[in-house]
């Protein structure tokens, strides 16, 4: 019986001694600037070039249909012309009324197909957007982990995005506990020997990063009457 109780105590002793020892383990935290790091993530600058590209691509095409609109509008205006000529015959008028009439439709419709196809393009490239984010937040949290471990940390920071009143949410820290760099040096280890080396994208200065929400734009001019 003794022995038993002996035995409780020690095993309540080492229970004791190890919650002490938890209480008392230091806790790092280092930080790192997220959108800093999607921004200079070589992925990321190769999904800029497509995405450029894609936005010209359809400001092109956007711009066709203006000028195949614009065409039409000149028709139109001819042939208003026409009906109104006090010189022309009742017939004559007549023919031209009806072609601006038919002309005034197709101006419609080429307006309706230039607002859809801007819709859609705008619509496309931001859910590429978006899932590109996501899938590359996903890649570099995993990245930021490994750095943080290395350094024994016990906590990370995002230190990029805003906080309820609109500044960051570190107002200090210790260059040493920053491992932002070492994250962006650690992902460019695996840039492929043929893609191009990456420009680097000083903090602040988001090309396509999240924090900063860039989006290619598209312009649609208007189609004048």
């Amino acid at each position: 019986m003794k022995k038993t109780i002996l035995t409780l105590i020690s095993l309540a002793a080492f229970s004791i001694s190890m919650v002490s020892a938890r209480a008392e383990a230091p806790v790092k935290i280092v930080v790192v600037d997220m959108a800093n790091v999607f921004d200079n993530h070589y992925e990321t600058q190769a999904e800029k070039t497509k995405l450029d590209d894609a936005n010209k691509k359809a400001q092109d095409t956007l711009d066709n249909i203006n000028k195949e609109g614009n065409a039409l509008v000149a028709q139109y205006k001819e042939l208003a012309e026409q009906a109104k000529n006090p010189a022309a015959t009742s017939d004559a008028k007549t023919k031209a009324a009806d072609q601006a009439q038919k002309i005034g439709a197709q101006i419609q419709q080429k307006m309706q197909d230039r607002d859809n196809f801007a819709n859609n393009a705008r619509s496309t490239i931001q859910q590429r957007i978006q899932s590109f984010r996501a899938t590359m937040m996903d890649s570099i949290s995993k990245v930021v982990v490994t750095v943080a471990k290395r350094h024994d940390a016990t906590l990370v920071i995002d230190k990029s995005g805003p906080s309820l009143l609109g500044i960051s949410p570190i107002i200090y820290n210790d260059e040493s506990y920053d491992i932002t760099k070492e994250v962006i040096s650690e992902i460019n280890k695996g840039k492929p020997a043929n893609m191009p080396a990456a420009v680097p994208v000083p903090a602040g200065s988001s090309s396509a990063a999240p924090a900063s929400d860039v989006t290619p734009k598209i312009t649609v001019p208007g189609v004048t009457q």
